[in-house]
Parts: C-alpha cells; sequence; structure tokens
C-alpha cells in the first residue's frame, strides 16, 4: 500500500496557513487515492527525540565504525525509531512556515535527528555523500507573512526554500512539488494569495 506522511513544523494549529493548504492537499489526494494511507506528524507533538551530546557521539561512533553504548545507545535508538517513521513512507507531505527567514527550529530539529550516516546518507572519501531516500516523492507548502519575490530587503530574505530542498535533494528526493502562500500580512489583503495557493494545493495533490 503507498504511504503518505505529512509532517508539519507549525505550532499555530487552525490558525496555521501552511497547515490549512496542507489539509486541502491531503483532503483532494484523499479523494484521488482513496486507498492510499495518510498519516500526520506534527513535530510539536513531543514525539520528536532531542538530539543533544549522547546522541552527536552515538553519530561519531557508528560514523567509525563502533557500536553506541549506555546513553549513546539508547539516544541512538530514538533517532533511528525517529527515522524509521520518517522513512516508511512513500510520498512526504512537509507544511513550513518561514521563521526569521528560514525554517522553524523544530524542522531543524527534525533535520539533525533523522539526517544519520547509513539511514539518510552515505558517505564516501573520494566521491563524498550519497542520499539514500531515493525513489520518494515530497510536496511541500511555503509559507511567510512578510517575505515575498519581488519585494525588496527590507522584506526580508529566502532562506527557508533554498535549504530545505537542499537538504531534500542531499538526501536522495529530488522530486519535489511546492506550494507557496506568501502575503505581505502588514499592508495587503491576503485573500485573493490565499485562494490562489489553496488553487495550487488543488492542482498539486491531484498530481502527486
Amino acid at each position: 500500500m503507498t504511504k503518505l506522511l505529512h509532517i508539519s513544523a507549525s505550532p499555530r494549529g487552525t490558525r496555521s496557513e501552511s497547515r490549512a493548504l496542507a489539509s486541502r492537499f491531503l483532503q483532494v489526494y484523499g479523494e484521488q487515492h482513496p486507498t492510499h494511507e495518510v498519516t500526520e506528524w506534527d513535530l510539536w507533538d513531543g514525539t520528536l527525540p532531542a538530539f543533544g551530546p549522547a546522541a552527536a557521539g552515538a553519530k561519531m561512533d557508528v560514523f567509525a565504525g563502533v557500536e553506541p553504548t549506555g546513553e549513546g545507545a539508547a539516544a541512538w535508538a530514538a533517532a533511528r525509531a525517529a527515522f524509521d517513521r520518517f522513512a516508511a513512507t512513500d510520498k512526504l507531505l512537509f507544511s513550513v512556515p518561514m521563521w526569521n527567514a528560514g525554517i522553524p527550529y523544530i524542522l531543524k530539529q527534525f533535520i539533525d535527528v533523522v539526517s544519520q550516516p547509513g539511514l539518510v546518507f552515505g558517505f564516501d572519501p573520494v566521491e563524498g555523500y550519497r542520499g539514500l531516500l531515493t525513489g520518494r516523492k515530497a510536496a511541500v507548502v511555503y509559507t511567510s507573512a512578510v517575505y515575498g519575490e519581488g519585494r525588496g530587503p527590507a522584506f526580508g530574505t529566502d532562506f527557508q526554500r533554498p535549504y530545505f530542498e537542499d537538504w531534500l535533494r542531499w538526501a536522495g528526493i529530488t522530486d519535489i512539488t511546492t506550494v507557496a502562500f506568501r502575503p505581505n500580512l502588514a499592508t495587503a489583503d491576503a485573500a485573493a494569495g490565499r485562494a490562489l495557493a489553496t488553487a495550487d494545493a488543488t492542482e498539486a495533490a491531484k498530481r502527486f
């Protein structure tokens, strides 16, 4: 059975623009693919483990070909469980609001937890990194309240989409669909832009 996982990085619940667009995407996707399994992971629900000293030490042990022990073993097991939850899917939907020109810290934590040697990537001293998550598709909903293409530098810079899609490609996911809603909420009526983004999410879900 084809599986789709929605990973949400917004803590704003029903007030979240990115979650609203993702919900529309999932509604249409479900209508198109009624037999597919769709699950959700709210990164703010407390299930994402920390990646601190023990986990960092375990990662370096794995790099060196050594089995982690003690606290490192427990931290590595938690990271592996998070990776397994993430990787046991064929398709991924991410809802990603812009925070301070980039991504929310909880999404960066997710990336740091799952991006482990032998899981997300391989490494060769001559050839460099190799992404291991090939064959999967990703859709990403990007939102920002002030930044938007064509606005001056005083309205911010986009380190959100370039960073996140670089990570996806680094991990081996190259089939990427995007939906963006970037109104200037300080000065403009966002309704028209929201309607366009909702239409984009609808069409993207039909093709996904």
